[in-house]
Protein backbone atom coordinates (compact mmCIF):
# COMPACT_ATOMS: atom_id res chain seq x y z
CA UNK A 1 0.00 0.00 0.00
CA UNK A 2 1.73 3.55 -1.16
CA UNK A 3 1.84 5.86 1.66
CA UNK A 4 0.16 9.27 1.15
CA UNK A 5 1.57 12.04 -0.85
CA UNK A 6 3.16 15.02 1.56
CA UNK A 7 0.46 17.01 -0.55
CA UNK A 8 -2.05 14.71 -0.42
CA UNK A 9 -1.53 14.55 3.90
CA UNK A 10 -1.75 18.45 4.18
CA UNK A 11 -4.88 18.23 2.47
CA UNK A 12 -6.36 15.44 4.69
CA UNK A 13 -5.29 16.89 8.04
CA UNK A 14 -7.00 20.37 6.89
CA UNK A 15 -9.87 18.55 6.25
CA UNK A 16 -9.92 16.78 9.34
CA UNK A 17 -9.32 19.98 11.05
CA UNK A 18 -11.80 21.66 9.65
CA UNK A 19 -14.48 19.05 10.47
CA UNK A 20 -14.13 19.56 13.95
CA UNK A 21 -14.75 23.30 13.24
CA UNK A 22 -17.68 22.81 11.26
CA UNK A 23 -18.55 20.79 14.43
CA UNK A 24 -17.93 23.71 16.54
CA UNK A 25 -19.41 26.24 14.35
CA UNK A 26 -22.70 23.98 14.55
CA UNK A 27 -22.59 23.66 18.76
CA UNK A 28 -24.92 25.77 19.74
CA UNK A 29 -25.02 24.40 23.21
CA UNK A 30 -21.05 25.17 23.29
CA UNK A 31 -21.82 28.71 21.89
CA UNK A 32 -24.20 29.74 24.55
CA UNK A 33 -21.58 28.37 27.14
CA UNK A 34 -18.76 30.51 25.65
CA UNK A 35 -20.86 33.49 25.46
CA UNK A 36 -22.21 33.06 29.57
CA UNK A 37 -18.44 33.11 30.10
CA UNK A 38 -17.65 35.43 28.36
CA UNK A 39 -20.05 37.83 30.20
CA UNK A 40 -19.30 36.58 33.33
CA UNK A 41 -15.18 37.54 33.08
CA UNK A 42 -16.23 40.29 31.61
CA UNK A 43 -18.33 41.32 34.61
CA UNK A 44 -15.69 40.00 36.77
CA UNK A 45 -12.74 42.39 35.72
CA UNK A 46 -15.35 45.62 35.25
CA UNK A 47 -15.33 44.14 39.32
CA UNK A 48 -11.73 44.86 39.35
CA UNK A 49 -11.28 41.16 39.18
CA UNK A 50 -9.10 39.57 36.90
CA UNK A 51 -8.51 36.29 34.65
CA UNK A 52 -5.78 33.32 35.18
CA UNK A 53 -5.28 31.43 32.61
CA UNK A 54 -3.22 27.58 32.96
CA UNK A 55 -2.43 24.50 30.90
CA UNK A 56 0.48 22.28 29.75
CA UNK A 57 1.91 21.93 26.91
CA UNK A 58 0.87 23.31 24.25
CA UNK A 59 -2.57 24.64 26.33
CA UNK A 60 0.59 26.44 28.47
CA UNK A 61 1.15 28.51 25.02
CA UNK A 62 -2.52 28.93 24.94
CA UNK A 63 -2.93 30.32 28.55
CA UNK A 64 -0.13 33.08 27.30
CA UNK A 65 -1.78 33.44 24.45
CA UNK A 66 -5.01 34.57 26.13
CA UNK A 67 -3.15 36.41 28.60
CA UNK A 68 -1.29 38.49 25.48
CA UNK A 69 -4.97 38.96 23.76
CA UNK A 70 -6.35 40.66 27.06
CA UNK A 71 -3.43 43.02 27.97
CA UNK A 72 -2.36 43.94 25.30
CA UNK A 73 -5.12 43.40 22.36
CA UNK A 74 -6.54 41.26 20.09
CA UNK A 75 -7.35 43.91 17.39
CA UNK A 76 -8.80 47.13 18.39
CA UNK A 77 -6.71 49.80 20.56
CA UNK A 78 -7.77 50.02 24.15
CA UNK A 79 -6.80 50.01 27.38
CA UNK A 80 -5.37 46.88 28.81
CA UNK A 81 -7.56 44.17 30.55
CA UNK A 82 -6.46 42.19 33.97
CA UNK A 83 -5.41 38.50 32.93
CA UNK A 84 -2.26 36.20 33.96
CA UNK A 85 -1.04 33.05 33.41
CA UNK A 86 0.39 30.82 35.23
CA UNK A 87 2.38 28.77 33.21
CA UNK A 88 5.38 31.99 32.89
CA UNK A 89 7.44 32.36 36.45
CA UNK A 90 10.35 29.37 36.09
CA UNK A 91 11.10 30.03 39.99
CA UNK A 92 7.70 29.64 40.67
CA UNK A 93 6.92 26.47 38.96
CA UNK A 94 10.38 24.48 39.46
CA UNK A 95 10.04 25.17 43.14
CA UNK A 96 6.16 24.43 43.65
CA UNK A 97 6.93 21.02 41.47
CA UNK A 98 10.02 20.43 43.68
CA UNK A 99 8.72 21.22 46.75
CA UNK A 100 4.80 20.11 46.59
CA UNK A 101 4.95 18.15 43.30
CA UNK A 102 3.69 19.03 39.57
CA UNK A 103 0.10 18.18 40.63
CA UNK A 104 0.18 21.45 42.72
CA UNK A 105 2.06 23.79 40.09
CA UNK A 106 -1.54 25.99 39.59
CA UNK A 107 -3.08 25.52 42.61
CA UNK A 108 -0.50 26.89 44.66
CA UNK A 109 -0.22 30.26 42.16
CA UNK A 110 -4.27 30.19 42.72
CA UNK A 111 -3.79 30.31 46.10
CA UNK A 112 -1.37 32.97 46.54
CA UNK A 113 -2.84 35.08 43.34
CA UNK A 114 -6.58 34.45 43.54
CA UNK A 115 -9.23 36.24 44.66
CA UNK A 116 -13.01 35.30 45.17
CA UNK A 117 -14.57 37.15 42.67
CA UNK A 118 -11.66 36.46 39.74
CA UNK A 119 -11.94 34.25 36.80
CA UNK A 120 -9.96 30.81 36.10
CA UNK A 121 -9.23 29.67 32.97
CA UNK A 122 -8.68 26.19 32.85
CA UNK A 123 -7.15 24.23 29.62
CA UNK A 124 -6.64 20.34 29.37
CA UNK A 125 -7.33 18.59 26.11
CA UNK A 126 -8.02 15.21 27.74
CA UNK A 127 -9.42 17.14 31.05
CA UNK A 128 -7.62 14.76 33.29
CA UNK A 129 -4.14 16.98 34.52
CA UNK A 130 -3.86 16.61 37.98
CA UNK A 131 -2.36 19.76 38.13
CA UNK A 132 -5.72 21.99 36.18
CA UNK A 133 -8.07 19.94 38.57
CA UNK A 134 -6.42 20.63 41.71
CA UNK A 135 -6.61 24.26 40.51
CA UNK A 136 -10.06 23.90 39.93
CA UNK A 137 -10.68 22.15 43.32
CA UNK A 138 -8.90 25.52 44.79
CA UNK A 139 -10.87 27.89 43.05
CA UNK A 140 -14.07 26.50 44.38
CA UNK A 141 -12.69 26.53 47.68
CA UNK A 142 -11.78 30.78 47.20
CA UNK A 143 -15.06 31.24 45.28
CA UNK A 144 -13.10 31.65 41.94
CA UNK A 145 -15.07 31.50 39.07
CA UNK A 146 -14.22 28.55 36.24
CA UNK A 147 -14.18 28.26 32.67
CA UNK A 148 -13.20 24.89 31.40
CA UNK A 149 -11.59 24.23 27.27
CA UNK A 150 -11.52 20.34 26.78
CA UNK A 151 -11.98 17.63 24.15
CA UNK A 152 -15.01 15.67 23.87
CA UNK A 153 -15.39 13.47 26.65
CA UNK A 154 -14.14 16.37 29.37
CA UNK A 155 -12.87 13.98 31.07
CA UNK A 156 -12.58 15.05 34.99
CA UNK A 157 -13.35 18.96 34.24
CA UNK A 158 -16.89 19.17 33.84
CA UNK A 159 -18.04 18.38 37.22
CA UNK A 160 -15.51 20.88 38.71
CA UNK A 161 -16.07 23.78 36.22
CA UNK A 162 -19.07 26.65 35.79
CA UNK A 163 -18.66 26.70 32.34
CA UNK A 164 -17.17 23.80 30.15
CA UNK A 165 -16.43 24.03 26.52
CA UNK A 166 -15.83 20.67 25.20
CA UNK A 167 -14.46 20.38 21.50
CA UNK A 168 -16.03 17.27 19.77
CA UNK A 169 -13.04 15.70 18.83
CA UNK A 170 -10.35 13.32 20.43
CA UNK A 171 -7.35 14.43 18.60
CA UNK A 172 -5.10 16.32 20.19
CA UNK A 173 -3.57 18.98 17.19
CA UNK A 174 -8.40 19.37 16.35
CA UNK A 175 -8.91 20.16 19.93
CA UNK A 176 -5.78 22.83 20.22
CA UNK A 177 -6.92 24.48 16.84
CA UNK A 178 -10.14 24.54 18.33
CA UNK A 179 -9.59 26.27 21.35
CA UNK A 180 -7.37 28.82 19.92
CA UNK A 181 -10.38 30.25 17.53
CA UNK A 182 -12.85 29.79 20.85
CA UNK A 183 -9.90 31.94 22.50
CA UNK A 184 -10.04 34.54 19.95
CA UNK A 185 -13.97 34.64 19.88
CA UNK A 186 -14.14 34.74 23.91
CA UNK A 187 -11.41 37.68 24.01
CA UNK A 188 -13.47 39.38 21.49
CA UNK A 189 -16.76 39.09 23.08
CA UNK A 190 -15.19 39.95 26.67
CA UNK A 191 -13.56 42.90 24.90
CA UNK A 192 -16.70 44.17 23.56
CA UNK A 193 -19.13 43.62 27.40
CA UNK A 194 -16.13 45.21 29.05
CA UNK A 195 -15.90 48.16 27.14
CA UNK A 196 -19.41 49.09 26.01
CA UNK A 197 -19.89 49.41 29.98
CA UNK A 198 -16.95 51.39 30.44
CA UNK A 199 -17.09 55.60 29.96
CA UNK A 200 -16.11 56.98 26.67
CA UNK A 201 -12.74 58.36 28.05
CA UNK A 202 -12.01 54.53 29.69
CA UNK A 203 -11.63 53.71 26.41
CA UNK A 204 -9.05 55.51 24.98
Amino acid sequence: MNEPSSTDLVRAKLLEGLGVMEAVAHDTALQATLAAAAEATADALLAGRKLMAAGNGGSAADAQHIAAEFVCRLVDDRPAMRAVALTTNTSILTAVSNDYGFERLFARQVEALGQAGDVFLAISTSGNSNNILRALEQCRDLGIATIGLTGKTGGKMPPLCDYCLRVPSEVTMYIQQAHLALEHIFSLLVERRYFAAKPAAARG
